[in-house]
């Protein structure tokens, strides 16, 4: 079953962001997109991981339109994948791309000075 899981994540990272760019919330615009996907081994939950571009606000706006979303979501994908047991969706903010970018800036500061 392990070495199941790897590939399972991967389908529905997949699955998921081309049901994102369907979705017609306009929170959800162009600027999210899925950066990983961690099922649990009896795939009763998927914490599904998402990266927004834009400031505070954009982000907070797309983690709610995520949340409207849901159920939508959790049926195109039981539409596109064939598992068993079809996750509870968990989305959270992935901040690795902002936080790799500030890291970066002061990486460039430091060596300017």
């Amino acid at each position: 079953m392990a070495h199941r899981q790897p590939r399972i994540n991967e389908e529905i990272k997949r699955c998921l962001a081309e049901i994102l760019r369907e979705v017609k919330d306009p929170r959800l615009g162009e600027m999210i997109s899925v950066t990983g996907v961690e099922a649990t081994t009896d795939l009763k939950q998927a914490k599904v991981f998402v990266s927004v571009f834009g400031d505070t606000h954009a982000k907070q706006e797309a983690m709610e339109g995520l949340e409207a979303a849901d159920g939508f979501i959790r049926y195109e994908l039981g539409e596109r994948i064939d598992l068993h047991t079809l996750p509870d969706l968990i989305f959270e903010l992935d901040e690795s791309i902002d936080n790799g970018a500030r890291i970066d800036k002061i990486l460039n500061e430091i060596k300017n000075s």
